[in-house]
């Protein structure tokens, strides 16, 4: 893959969700399919010139000025969202771009939640979240769900479909209906770490890109009145730990760190030691504490020693 197509993906990855978010919220949830299409467009517009013209020195800026455009189009062939236009200027100024943390905020959150609305079966809500705010694939998904390609592209017709029938609206919820959406949110966070701590695709093993991703939208939901609950913020702390030991998952010569090296390091540090005193407790601690991230299971706890359980075990867990 060339430097332009890497940069490319690299911005769908952190442009389209914020794009196709407030598009929804200029055009309403019924054009998601429009917003989509609008950015999209977008993209394959600078898959085609940036290899001949050469990257822009400001690429996300490009990217935004051509969705913008695009989008004035669409409004012009539909005399319906001609009220539109005003609103569409001052989400997308002239010669600026947004800013991470700023003028989307808002509609990503809300972009989140609308997929997630309780109306939508759990693995629509999922599946429509990772494919319209993170980027997600239909195959990624797939592979996220364990499910067929085919089967995931169904339900995420199947979801906007529902969506526009259903009138469903594009606004952060309160109350009792925030609680009745977020646990899904948290689980596509969840999802989307997971598939780059645990790479599918690509020439990389990890995909920091996701896992940075899934931080990012953790921190705006624990930013946010509407959820900065405690759930949220566990969450984050749950994805900034394993972020953490990112670097430990892959060695020097880019080798995948295995449960099957983590085992046999234990097994060493039985085998060297000349009796039972002189283990390295410290150093099987460690490895245990890396082999319960990958396997989160009672038998790794189970098989772990006494003196030897994981960290994150050791406060919960009461010895026999």
């Amino acid at each position: 893959m060339n430097d332009s197509a890497l940069l490319v993906d690299h911005l769908f990855r952190h442009q389209s969700g914020r794009l196709v978010s407030t598009l929804t919220r200029i055009f309403g949830p019924r054009r998601l399919d429009l917003a989509e299409e609008v950015v999209q467009d977008a993209l394959l517009k600078a898959l085609e010139l940036w290899p001949f013209q050469g990257i822009p020195a400001n690429p996300s800026a490009w990217l935004i000025q051509v969705a913008k455009n695009r989008a004035l189009d669409a409004i012009r062939r539909e005399a319906s969202l001609a009220e539109k236009i005003p609103e569409l200027a001052r989400a997308f100024p002239e010669q600026t771009m947004p800013e991470p943390h700023h003028e989307f905020d808002d509609d990503q959150l809300s972009m989140m939640f609308l997929c997630c609305h309780p109306s939508l079966a759990s693995e629509l809500r999922v599946a429509l979240t990772l494919k319209t705010v993170a980027g997600f694939s239909a195959r990624e998904i797939a592979r996220a769900f364990l499910a067929q390609e085919t089967t995931i592209a169904q339900r995420l017709v199947r979801g906007k479909r529902q969506i526009r029938e259903q009138r469903i609206d594009f606004e952060m919820p309160s109350g009792a209906e925030l609680r009745a959406r977020l646990d899904s949110v948290l689980e596509v966070l969840y999802l989307l770490f997971n598939e780059g701590y645990s790479a599918h695709q690509g020439e990389s093993l990890l995909r920091a890109d996701l896992c940075d991703e899934a931080i990012r939208l953790a921190r705006l939901l624990a930013a946010h009145p509407a959820s900065d609950l405690p759930k949220t913020h566990a969450l984050l702390a749950l994805l900034l730990l394993h972020a953490s030991r990112l670097p430990a998952r892959v060695n020097a010569e880019g080798e995948e760190l295995t449960s099957y090296h983590l085992q046999a390091g234990i097994a060493a540090q039985h085998a060297r030691a000349p009796s039972y005193d002189a283990i390295d407790w410290e150093n099987i601690t460690e490895q245990y504490d890396l082999l319960y991230q990958m396997d989160l299971s009672p038998v790794i706890a189970g098989r772990a020693p006494k003196l030897a359980w994981p960290r994150s075990l050791k406060s919960s867990i009461t010895p026999p």
